[in-house]
């Protein structure tokens, strides 16, 4: 049995099945954690929520920030982007079956094999966060996302503010703020101020801001964090970090980590396929 990460497919079937042969992925034997931004921008996001619905209980995902414009844009929350991708899924015919196995996703996840505990976001974890306040912020709005709340939720979902998490925070800001957090985040300010203008690599952290990974103290720091969501970035790993958005489909590479079974970080094993896509960075 094998345990893969996998970065963002953001629609790109073709990469993931490349992947998938790359790997001999089986799902009766393997299991694939996908970290966000399963579709969107790429050709086919359909093709790629039918496999991964078809592998079942061998296939666990994070939600992104795409995947949730996905359900904004079914419940009518949204307005299409010039550059979305997202018509194929909404005209399905298995299009109701599509959106309810999305949301029922979890927006984190928690797992552990010896010498290493993972937690898997797509985007960030705010400084004050640890995982397990992480996990507890996840299942608020997970209760909402497989609640009958959902349409009203993701029509007050969007916007920047509140920018800096207070445990005060109630209703639609507190969800706001987490979704934020667990799907955007990039930078924030040491003391958790977070900033969502800038996307380019860590080095390029506006003037008071540092990398999400970076500020001290981060209470999140005693387990590894998987994401993805900063192609920009690049994939990095370190003993308490995992970054797996290659840019697939900005003409990237999709990247799939092997973890080694003994929690060993510097033993899990990089495994890339470069994607035919070649469209422009962006969110």
């Amino acid at each position: 049995m094998a345990l893969y990460l996998i970065g963002d497919v953001q629609g790109c079937d073709g990469a993931l099945q490349r992947l998938l042969d790359k790997i001999s992925f089986s799902p009766s034997r393997d299991t694939l954690y996908l970290l966000g931004d399963l579709v969107n921008r790429g050709p086919d996001s359909a093709a790629v929520l039918r496999r991964l619905m078809a592998y079942g209980a061998s296939v666990q995902c994070v939600l992104g920030n795409h995947d949730l414009h996905l359900l904004a844009l079914a419940h009518g929350a949204r307005q299409p982007h010039r550059k979305d991708t997202l018509n194929a899924v909404l005209a399905a015919p298995e299009r109701q079956a599509m959106l309810d196995w999305l949301r029922w996703q979890p927006m984190a996840l928690l797992h552990s094999q010896p010498n290493e505990t993972i937690l898997l976001v797509h985007a960030g974890v705010l400084p004050a966060w640890s995982a397990s306040k992480t996990m507890a912020l996840a299942a608020e709005v997970q209760a909402v996302l497989r609640g009958p709340a959902l349409g009203e939720f993701l029509h007050q979902m969007y916007g920047n503010e509140p920018a800096r998490w207070d445990e005060s925070l109630r209703g639609a800001q507190r969800l706001r703020m987490v979704v934020n957090a667990l799907t955007r985040l990039r930078f924030c300010t040491p003391d958790g101020e977070m900033e969502f203008q800038a996307k380019d690599g860590a080095g390029a952290a506006p003037a008071g801001y540092l990398p999400w990974f970076d500020v001290p103290g981060r209470q999140s720091a005693d387990v590894t964090v998987a994401f993805g969501h900063w192609s920009t970035l690049g994939p990095l790993g370190r003993r308490d970090l995992l970054a797996l958005d290659s840019g697939c489909v900005w003409g990237g590479a999709l990247s799939a980590l092997r973890l080694d079974p003994a929690g060993v970080p510097p033993a899990h094993a990089l495994i890339q396929v470069r994607c035919e896509q070649a469209q422009r960075p962006g969110a």
